[in-house]
């Protein structure tokens, strides 16, 4: 034995540690999506949401992993706790793969001839072949993700057959003898390695596989492994625990005390369990016996397996246990706080939960921003303290989103490596900003509104029409808007941008009206200059919301990510056909309503027939008139699309 042994059983460990990542990361990339949406749908009982953690868990390698997604589900409000225990003991089960593989390490010369295939020595440089030519030669995005896999396989195996070649030097100058004999004599301090080493490495299978390659040197016995199985699943379940808990919500941090809950019944069914059989003398052929890969592998899958049968149906119990432990929080200051904690930085691993966490908080950022629009225009026309006061609040609370998504967006950028991904996240930062701006507009418009009632003016009965009309027009881009990006709906992205021109086109038709009244006498300078700058924010919010339909054309269609400018531009110009017939239609419904009626004095202002038969006008601080009616009765072609 000299130096080069222990520096190659550590160079082995960390080759097998690192294979065992970048395989792990490699699946999660390529079925995250996937499994999200499988987890979501496939857990109404908990025998299918058992043989689910099963399943993902044996895909992705990673217990910890599939109990990190189901506690960001149950975060998001996607599946209840309930419906995550069978889940949670199925990744227990299922985690048992990894060393049902790693058991190869058995297969000798003496073996069948096929089977020399499934050997590590076999298996390690056919898996880095395949994953050099998928990564290096083909090098697209679906063969990328195959070939990370493959070497992380092959990387996994090849530090596995360095560090079982440096346990036999080890073994032969007598290293182990010392250390295992201690392991035979204390399961305590065999309980303690291992859950110390499986909470430093953060992986019971890498563990287990450790532990198997140390079987190599023939010292290991069942007496000397059982306990240190049984710590292994303590250390494994407290840092899932920890990583679950980090700023989440009581329920999501639940999840990861289910975890510790079940895996310390295991520990004390197995402990009993292994007693009780050794005293009736049932295990004397393998106590003291050395055992090997196949044989750690197999105590874990039955422990594993035996536990989950027998704790199954009292899985209930640990979800009543959990929810006395963690008791809910006292009800938020800011009725947002929980789509706020739901952009937690555990789910950076996951990219899929990751953006499901700020898609929430866009679309939750969104409706407010809509919601304080509509808000701002009723109090042009029924002024209230207590609905401005709302106005500013949600306001405050729209900016904070945009400062939380934009963090967590930020902080998740290296986490970042698919094309996809990429586009997801350049849609995001741009739609924080337009989202931002809206609720920059709807204030403005409620400060106007202010204006007037402090200066004790209103806005003239013609003028009062033109802008229910104008908010008509731009209600309907909104729906637009707003179905564009709750669905990636391009159709309905595609519709904004005539209805954005419609608006421009208005604009000016309501400022020369308003010129013409001003110069009539009908309007003074207060409300001249509020007018006009009223329909300054009512223009960029339409703007706005075309920027955001491009932003999901281009999200579809990424060759336009970098031409928007020109695309909106060759749209203006006339050269697409479906835009001229959307423009020429909203153009004509609008613009019909607008010149419906003709004053004494010769201009053109807005009067719809619904209002025809009302007094002319509505005085400040009263109701507005209802102009829903009219619109209808113009017909069905210009209702927009309603975003659920």
């Amino acid at each position: 034995m000299d130096i080069f042994d222990i520096l190659s059983l550590f160079g082995g460990l960390a080759l097998f540690l690192y294979g065992m990542r970048i395989m792990g990361d490699g699946l999660k990339t390529g079925t995250g999506g996937t499994l999200k949406n499988i987890l979501e749908k496939m857990t109404n009982n908990l025998l299918k949401a058992f043989l689910l953690g099963v399943l993902v868990t044996a895909l992705i390698q990673s217990s910890t992993a599939t109990i990190v997604i189901t506690s960001g589900l149950v975060a998001a409000g996607l599946i209840t706790l309930r419906q995550s225990l069978g889940i949670i003991i199925g990744a227990n089960v299922g985690t048992t793969v990894t060393g049902q593989i790693i058991r190869l390490l058995d297969l000798d010369n003496s073996s069948v001839q096929w089977l020399q295939i499934f050997k590590p020595s076999t298996l390690a440089p056919v898996a880095l072949i395949i994953g050099v030519i998928f990564v290096l030669f083909i090098g697209s995005e679906k063969t990328k993700t195959a070939g990370t896999i493959a070497l992380g396989f092959g990387i996994l195996f090849t530090g596995l057959l360095n560090m079982t070649a440096s346990v036999s030097s080890l073994t032969d100058a007598g290293v182990f003898d010392g250390i295992f004999a201690g392991l035979d004599h204390s399961p305590v301090l065999g309980y303690l390695s291992g859950a110390g080493v499986a909470f430093l490495l953060q992986s019971s299978s890498a563990t287990i596989g450790i532990l198997q390659a140390f079987s190599m040197s023939g010292a290991l016995t069942f007496r000397g492994i059982y306990a240190v199985i049984m710590g292994v699943y303590l250390g494994d379940c407290v840092t899932t625990a920890i990583v679950c808990s980090i700023g989440a919500r009581p329920e999501a941090r639940r999840v990861g005390l289910v975890n510790i809950l079940y895996n310390l019944c295991k520990t004390l069914l197995v402990l009993i369990a292994v007693t009780v059989v050794h005293r009736l003398g049932l295990l004397d052929a393998i106590w003291a016996a050395p055992i090997n890969s196949g044989g750690i592998a197999n105590a874990n899958t039955v422990f594993n397996l035996g536990c989950a049968l027998l704790l199954f149906p009292v899985a209930t119990l640990f979800e009543k246990l959990s929810r006395i432990i963690i008791r809910e929080k006292p009800a938020p200051a800011n009725r947002y706080e929980d789509k706020l904690e739901a952009l937690d930085p555990n789910f950076y691993n996951t990219p899929v939960l990751a953006f499901r966490s700020a898609y929430n908080a866009l679309s939750t950022m969104l409706k407010a921003a809509r919601s304080n629009i509509t808000k701002a225009f009723d109090l042009l026309f029924d002024y209230d303290a207590g609905v401005m006061k709302e106005v500013n609040e949600e306001e405050d609370n729209i900016d904070l989103f945009a400062d939380r998504v934009t963090n967590y967006l930020v902080e998740f950028s290296p986490k970042i490596s698919l094309e996809e991904h990429v586009q997801i996240q350049n849609q995001y930062y741009k739609n924080i900003s337009e989202f931002e701006r809206l609720g920059d507009h709807a204030q403005n418009i409620a400060e106007y509104a202010q204006q007037l009632n402090e200066s004790g003016n209103s806005f003239s009965a013609d003028a009062k029409r033109e802008i229910l009309l104008l908010e008509d027009l731009i209600d309907k881009i909104l729906d637009h808007a707003e179905l564009a990006f709750m669905n990636r709906d391009v159709l309905a992205a595609k519709k904004i941008e005539p209805m954005e021109e419609v608006v421009d086109d208005m604009i000016n038709a309501l400022r020369d009206n308003h010129l013409a009244r001003l110069r009539s006498g009908l309007c003074n300078m207060v409300v001249d200059n509020i007018f006009l700058n009223l329909l300054s924010d009512i223009e960029r919010i339409s703007d706005t919301c075309s920027n955001v339909g491009i932003s999901i054309i281009a999200r579809v269609q990424p060759q336009l990510a970098a031409q928007a400018h020109e695309y909106s531009s060759r749209l203006h110009q006339g050269s697409d056909m479906d835009f001229n017939e959307e423009y020429e239609k909203v153009h004509a419904h609008y613009f019909r309503l607008l010149e419906s009626y003709q004053d004494e004095s010769g201009e053109n202002v807005l009067l719809t027939p619904a209002m025809a038969v009302q007094e002319a006008g509505t005085p400040a601080g009263q109701a507005r008139p209802d102009v829903s009616e009219a619109l209808e009765k113009e017909g069905p072609e210009a209702e927009g699309p309603k975003a659920e």
